[in-house]
């Protein structure tokens, strides 16, 4: 069996000195994990760890706070967890506990997570500066400010408090968005596992089936893998297809309509995210064929402006282009294609933008513009490109274009020569997908 990719400890070491030399020394950083979340009653979701967390400690355990203090002699990296305790465990799960966290996941020293109010406050002494990701955790704020004004309180016995607070996400975002090469390894693992759950619905699409049926062929390929859904599964045939946000998975296919699906894994954190349009009975009628083409043609556009040196906003508007373009040749819009766009008059038919940034949050972190402008691309950055038509029923439009909607949506990576198309394996041409479909299991 191919080995699987992985995150080293090395790596998870290297990111948090990043952040300490980025903060100074006198500096202080508190990040919380995520908390196990009630579904209902005594009943759990599925634990997903906090990103950032994730990205800093490779710890995947709730109930956690890691602590990165820049030039302490006594450790820099200190890890609050659960303690081992073989009675919880054997109901909810094996623990690394204190030895674990120093001996596995590389922290300076560790404490249960109980005694955090007795020793964290200590911790903060004589620290210029606390950074951390104020308004996430309501009550984390409270905690963490109480632990600072408990120190404000003792400033007669000399002590000196935290006087400042910086937002965490302004150091640690930036650091997320260039994905390192282990990063997009685990990326591309998870866009292989991804392509193949596309594939298989393809094939064992036809009329009649569920669109649930189909969303069940993405979990059992991911869970074959050892993954989960990075997010929420959009399975949406004819009208539904329209609905950006479509969830719901519970109505028949019919025969002649397209169906969008909207799906990607999560491998060690990181996030796949694709997105392919393809008719329920095999084969694009004429219609569909147009409005299908339009939008690849888009996509090949905007894939195309997505390379070093461009602004994020070149991609989208390079799709925008094609799809005016498209729109006023097939009559679904009216007028010269520059003004159009000026009007923003492909709204009705085109209303979100041609991407985002893509990692350990499906919709990662990282800002679209600098100092109020579009942000340069730079090599290892990640990102979707999915330019769209939605066209639904309205009485200026021809019903041969009512309940088409369409997304196509790949995951591209910034190089220093241009990009690669992490998801450049799953068919998208019109004959491709058809004789795909022939294929059927």
């Amino acid at each position: 069996m191919k080995k699987r990719p992985t995150i080293t400890a090395k790596e998870y070491a290297m990111r948090r000195e990043q952040l300490m030399h980025m903060m100074g020394e006198q500096a202080i950083a508190i990040v919380p994990s995520a908390s196990m979340k009630i579904r209902n009653r005594d009943a759990e979701y599925g634990f997903r760890q906090d990103s950032s967390f994730l990205y800093l400690t490779g710890f995947n355990e709730p109930e956690a706070v890691a602590v990165f203090i820049a030039g302490r002699a006594e450790g820099e990296y200190i890890l609050f967890c659960q303690e081992s305790d073989p009675k919880i465990e054997q109901w909810t799960g094996r623990r690394a506990g204190m030895e674990g966290a120093v001996e596995i996941y590389g922290a300076d020293d560790a404490f249960p997570i109980t005694d955090i109010d007795d020793i964290l406050p200590s911790l903060m002494e004589e620290r210029r500066a606390v950074y951390y990701d104020m308004g996430n955790n309501a009550d984390f704020d409270q905690q963490v400010m109480g632990w600072v004004n408990s120190l404000k309180a003792k400033v007669r016995n000399g002590i000196h408090a935290p006087h400042e607070f910086v937002s965490l996400p302004l150091l640690v975002d930036d650091m997320r968005l260039y994905k390192s090469a282990a990063e997009l390894r685990a990326m591309r693992f998870s866009a292989k596992t991804a392509i193949a759950a596309h594939q298989q619905a393809m094939r064992v699409c036809q009329p009649n089936i569920m669109e649930c049926a189909l969303e069940a062929e993405y979990l059992h390929t991911f869970k074959q893998q050892g993954m989960d859904p990075a997010y929420t599964t959009i399975v949406g045939g004819g009208e539904n297809a329209c609905i950006l946000h479509y969830v719901n998975n519970d109505k028949p296919l019919k025969d002649g309509d397209l169906v969008l699906i909207d799906a990607g894994a999560e491998y060690l954190g990181y996030a796949s995210d694709i997105t392919r349009t393809f008719p329920v009975n095999g084969v694009f009628s004429e219609a569909q064929a147009q409005l299908y083409q339009i939008v690849l043609d888009a996509q090949k556009a905007a894939i195309a402006m997505a390379k070093p040196g461009n602004t994020w906003e070149q991609p989208h508007n390079a799709a925008v282009k094609v799809l005016v373009e498209g729109l006023v040749d097939i009559g679904l819009l009216e007028g010269e294609v520059e003004q159009l766009i000026e009007d923003e008059a492909y709204r009705p038919y085109y209303m979100h933008k041609t991407g985002h940034w893509l990692g350990l949050d499906v919709h990662d972190v990282g800002d679209y513009k600098v100092d109020d402008c579009w942000r340069l691309l730079e090599a290892g950055m990640t990102l979707t490109v999915e330019p769209g038509l939605y066209i639904s029923p309205a009485d200026d439009v021809d019903k041969k274009w009512w309940n088409i909607g369409i997304r196509i949506e790949d995951d591209v990576v910034i190089t220093k020569e241009g990009n690669e198309v992490l998801t450049a394996g799953l068919v998208k041409e019109i004959s491709e997908i058809e004789a795909l479909m022939r294929q059927a299991v």
